[in-house]
Order: structure tokens, then C-alpha cells, then sequence
């Protein structure tokens, strides 16, 4: 028998010969060892398959979203990366009541599925600070030179400018989002200021700015944003698998079928601030109303949006209770509770002939104050000498009516309507007020229990004011707390207990309530929110862009990924296949050496290594 020539579609080089006499028998199979050999590479392939890929075609991809989603709730600390081509910005300016602060926004390049929204995440420098920058004071001080509003806001967008790169300003959308401070303008005097900042910041800035870009927006949008801005950082706009997620049964709002979906459960929103109360939450269901005026007051309280690039998928879109009750904040709930408290000690004193509370000999009893503190209300000429008893419970009942409830179902403080809460399946995180009260003095900030609260909060306010104070200069309280805090937070702890509770209608053993002053250690603006909404169709340019590359635009951003797998995969089987056929071919030679020179010759060829002529085999 010849020579075995092997060649390959390779190099020259690989050229090479084998003789029959040096092959092993193991080169030359059986057909059972071939079919055994086929097998277990096909068990190989098949466990490869359930190891790499998962259960369902994709269900890899779904794990390495859920992989990057609890990566994602830890901050992200690190520098950003401005040599990064595909990296995006944005910028928000929060014109507020005392000042405005600019905030810059990155993603990176959309994945191209449409499932999921766009990647935002605070911008921070090389020092790994946020890339935020505040000025004083508020946009509505220049409400008589609104030709001044330009230069009040370029030193924001000038920082704003430095830290992005310069050749991605003119794809970097800029928002002016005006607030509070702004509303209570006359509408003339609120257009005069936007129409400076439309004319000139495009003249002095290269950001992609337009005219809807800058606007006064309603108590309704900014609770809308915060809602938005908390769950995106919580991950509840992630519509992956996760088994150990909580769950709501969602009726999609406008579709005219009653669309049922399940997905995410969302969490609601509770913010007490100095002035004003405010409340959000997801209404999964579809709601009814007592009557066409009710209706026609929750169309001013109900949000219905749609977050996701696509107008005409379903998972993304969301119907939002929010409101706000101005005048509920901690502090403005202090003030009514002492002009109340200084009205109706005049009129009892002009009654009764008496003069209580003039003096600090006959002061008045209140229980909202901790026990034996001594304090003074009112202005100068109608000052009210108070001393404080401590009594939690009695200050509770004393606040009620400062609740202006109502009869009426469905409502909540001051009689406005409040869509019904499925308590049993919900979850509430309480910011500000509802935070300071429950942790800075009383050390319970976190998951919200009632009893624990209320007995801590009773402990406290019947503690006398020489103790608390000694308390206080040891440290014991938080590092922030003021003697202010001290000496209020017996009203605000009842106060914060009966809006819970009494206003807002949250049972005594609700238990999916946590207070926080940061969501996994990050402050959550508004604004935040507000970039997610307002470049919710950005990502639909990547998708169409993404879908012009070629005929595999349905491997989505995984492609690269998957190709890999894929790729390894069916090399490997290439490679199996290439030796099975190698092998099949060694053995037909094999075969028709033995034909040719009969059995005993074949095995004095395999024993003797006789040489033999060469034989071509391709590959």
C-alpha cells in the first residue's frame, strides 16, 4: 500500500504525508466507534446548549439583563468615560423656588431592543463627583428684567459644557424645566422669561435645544418624574423574569380590549417637604367614579403614559395617581396648628374674661410639644406663651381636623380624590419628612412598622425637655439633627402619623413601607424622571439604524454576543464533523487496500509498515 498524501485547503506548509504504517488503529474505527463517537459529540453539543444558552432560545440574554439589572443598583461610582464614541449625554436645569441646578445625564448607545429603555445614569467627573451645579437665586426673582434669564442661566450650561466633550454638543439635548417658584408668576411674566432663554441660549450654546425644550411644568409632571426617576433606579421598569420580584396584573390603560398584563410591581411615592405633602402611585386597574364631577377631577390626577420608544406596545405604559397638597408639610402644618392655636386662645380669653398664655406664668398646655418645654408664638403683639405635656395620643386627635377630611369615599386630605390602593400588593417608599421623622431622632428610618413607631414617638414626646437636650449635646441623635428637629419632632411624629393613616388611609399594619433619603445610595431628582420621559423615543432611532446594518437585525444588541457562542458552537462542530469524515475516509482506503491485496497482507501491511504509493485524499 502507497503513501497517504493529506491535502488540506491550508498553507503549502501544511502539505504533509502520512504512511499507513504509522497510523493507530484507533484511526481506522468501527462503525459502532463512529456511531459512538457521534453520539457524544452530540451530548457535548447538547449540554453546551443548556449550560451557555438556557432553557429557551434567549433566555441567556434574559439572565444577562438580570445579571446587569442588580448590577445596576449598585452605584456607580466610577469616572465617566468621555473618550467613549457611543456614549450619549443630556442636560436637565431644575429652575426651582431658591435656585436652579443643572444636571448631566449619559447612556450609552441603545441595544437595539425594543423591550427596554434607554441606560441613564448621573454623569460624574474625573474625581467621580456627580457633574451637578447650583446657583442662587431662584429664576423668578428676574420676573421684572426677564431679559436677564439667559445670562442668570449661562454659568450652568457653561459647566455643563466643559465636562462634555465638544463634539457631542450638538446631539445633547437640553431641558429647562421650571417649577414652583415659576407657577405662582403671572403667565405673562413666565412667558417673558422662557422667550429670553428660547432666543438666546442658541445663540450662545451648541446643545440641541428647541423651543419645547423649556417650560414651566405642573406640580402633576414634577410628581410624575420623581415616580418615574424612583423605579427606574429600583429597576421596576425591567420586564425580565425574576422569580423573587413582586408581581401586579396590569389593565392597560386606552386599549379599547381591556389588555391584561403582568409585570413588575411599581413602587408609590410618599414626600412630605416643609411646605407640601405629596403623593404617586401606579393604578394598575382600570377605576370607576362616583360621579361625572369625580371623574372629571381625576382626569387632573391621573397621569396615563407611555415610557417605551414604540407607541404601540403595551408594557410600558403606565397610569399614575399623583397629587399634591400644598399647605401639609411639616412645617406649614406647625404654622396653621399655632395661628389656630393663638385665635382660639384670644377669643377665650375675651370670653372668659381671662389671660391665658400671655405670660409664661399661666402658659398654654400643649401636648405637641415635648413635656416641660417652654415656647413662644405668634407676632409681637399677639405672643402665646405654650408648655409643652408630651402627650402623643392627645396631639394625634388635637391634628385631625387639620386634615380637612371628608365623608365622601375615595378621598383623602382635603376631601381630594384618591383612586382605592391595593394594600394587600403594594410597596411605598416615604421621603423627606417621612425619612427625618422616623430617623433622625427616633433612629427607625428603613421598614415602617406602626406600633414600634407610635410607642417610640409616645417615649419621646413625654420625655422631659432637660433630658432630650442633654441627649442631644452627647451625640446620640443624627449628625444632621438641629435643636429645631428636637423641639418639633413631637408634632411632626403625630403629624406624620395621622396623614399616614388618617389622611392617606394606610392601615395600622401596613408593613411595605420604607423610609429612605437615598435609593440605593443615590439621591433621586426628578429630573431624572424627567430626561427618562423625554428622550423615550431616542432609542427608536437606534433600533431603525440597527435594523438597516443587514438581514440579522433580529439578533438584536445580543448579536455580538451571540455570535460568539453560535460562532465557537459551530466551529466545534465543523471541526467534529471534518474528523469524522477524515476518519470515514481513512477507512474506505483502508477497506479497498484490503480488497485489493487480501486480509493477510492488510494486517502484515498495519504490522510490517510496508511502504506504499502515495495516495491523494482532499479535505
Amino acid at each position: 500500500m502507497g503513501r497517504i498524501s493529506i491535502s488540506c485547503l491550508f498553507p503549502a506548509s501544511w502539505h504533509f504525508s502520512l504512511s499507513p504504517v504509522v497510523l493507530p488503529r484507533f484511526l481506522l474505527p468501527s462503525f459502532r466507534q463512529l456511531l459512538l463517537l457521534g453520539l457524544l459529540t452530540g451530548v457535548m453539543g447538547l449540554l453546551y446548549l443548556l449550560l451557555v444558552t438556557g432553557k429557551g432560545q434567549y433566555s441567556w440574554l434574559r439572565e444577562d439583563r438580570h445579571i446587569h439589572t442588580r448590577l445596576g443598583r449598585v452605584p456607580d461610582m466610577e469616572a465617566t468615560d468621555t473618550n467613549n464614541p457611543n456614549l450619549n449625554y443630556g442636560l436637565v436645569v431644575d429652575c426651582g423656588s431658591s435656585g436652579s441646578r443643572v444636571f448631566v445625564y449619559t447612556w450609552p448607545r441603545h441595544n437595539g431592543n425594543p423591550h427596554e429603555l434607554l441606560d441613564i445614569k448621573q454623569m460624574r467627573d474625573k474625581h467621580r463627583k456627580p457633574v451637578v451645579m447650583k446657583i442662587k437665586p431662584g429664576i423668578s426673582e428676574y420676573a421684572s428684567t426677564p431679559d436677564k434669564a439667559s445670562d442668570y442661566i449661562s454659568p450652568l450650561l457653561s459647566f455643563a459644557a466643559q465636562h462634555i466633550p465638544k463634539n457631542k454638543h450638538q446631539e445633547t439635548p437640553l431641558y429647562i424645566l421650571c417649577t414652583a417658584g415659576m407657577r405662582v408668576l403671572p403667565e405673562s411674566q413666565q412667558e417673558a422669561l422662557l422667550e429670553d432663554l428660547r432666543t438666546d441660549i442658541p445663540v450662545n450654546f451648541n446643545f440641541l435645544f428647541s423651543d419645547s425644550h423649556v417650560e414651566v411644568i405642573s406640580g402633576k409632571q414634577e410628581g410624575v418624574y420623581a415616580w418615574i426617576g424612583i423605579n427606574f433606579v429600583l429597576g421596576r421598569f425591567n420586564h425580565v423574569e425574576d422569580e423573587h420580584g413582586a408581581v401586579v396584573e396590569v389593565q392597560v390603560p386606552g386599549s379599547d380590549q381591556q389588555e391584561t398584563l403582568v409585570r413588575k410591581r411599581t413602587a408609590g411615592v410618599l414626600d412630605m417637604g416643609g411646605v407640601s405633602t405629596q403623593i404617586a402611585y401606579e393604578v394598575p386597574k382600570t377605576v370607576s367614579f362616583a360621579s361625572p364631577q369625580q371623574e372629571e377631577i381625576a382626569k387632573n390626577l391621573l397621569a396615563e403614559f407611555n415610557l417605551g420608544c414604540d407607541a404601540h406596545r403595551t408594557e410600558h405604559v403606565y397610569r399614575v395617581y399623583v397629587s399634591t397638597f400644598l399647605g401639609f408639610g411639616g412645617n406649614a402644618a406647625r404654622q396653621r396648628y399655632e395661628e389656630n392655636l393663638i385665635s382660639t386662645t384670644q377669643i377665650q380669653n375675651k370670653l372668659l374674661g381671662q389671660h391665658q398664655g400671655e405670660s409664661a406664668d399661666s402658659p398654654i398646655l400643649d401636648p405637641c410639644l415635648p413635656a416641660d418645654l417652654q415656647d413662644e408664638v405668634g407676632p409681637q403683639d399677639q405672643r402665646v406663651h405654650l408648655r409643652g405635656t408630651g402627650d402623643f395620643d392627645r396631639c394625634r386627635l388635637l391634628l385631625q381636623p387639620f386634615l380637612n377630611r371628608t365623608n365622601d369615599t375615595n378621598t383623602s386630605l382635603n376631601g381630594v380624590y384618591q383612586p382605592p390602593i391595593d394594600f394587600t400588593n403594594s410597596q411605598f417608599y416615604g421621603f423627606s419628612e417621612f425619612y427625618y421623622c422616623t430617623e433622625d431622632v427616633l433612629r427607625m428610618g428603613g421598614d415602617y412598622n406602626s406600633t414600634k413607631y407610635s410607642n417610640a414617638a409616645k417615649s419621646y414626646c413625654a420625655t422631659q425637655w432637660k433630658t432630650l437636650k442633654e441627649r442631644f449635646d452627647r451625640g446620640l441623635y443624627a449628625s444632621h439633627a438641629d435643636q429645631h428637629r428636637l423641639k418639633y419632632q413631637c408634632f411632626k411624629s403625630a403629624w406624620m402619623y395621622e396623614v399616614l393613616h388618617s389622611g392617606f388611609a394606610f392601615p395600622a399594619a401596613y408593613e411595605n413601607l420604607r423610609t429612605a433619603l437615598l435609593v440605593y445610595d443615590k439621591e433621586v431628582q426628578w429630573t431624572l424622571g424627567a430626561i427618562l420621559y423625554r428622550t423615550r423615543f431616542l432609542p427608536l432611532r437606534d433600533i431603525q439604524q440597527e435594523s438597516l446594518k443587514g438581514s440579522h437585525s433580529h439578533w438584536h444588541h445580543g448579536f455580538s454576543f451571540m455570535n460568539n457562542h453560535y460562532l465557537f458552537l459551530a466551529c466545534f462542530l465543523v471541526v467534529v464533523l471534518s474528523i469524522l469524515l477524515y476518519l470515514l475516509r481513512l477507512r474506505r482506503i483502508h477497506n479497498r487496500s484490503t480488497l485489493l491485496r487480501g486480509a493477510p497482507a492488510s494486517v502484515q501491511w498495519l504490522e510490517e509498515g510496508l511502504a506504499s504509493p502515495d495516495l491523494p485524499v482532499t479535505l
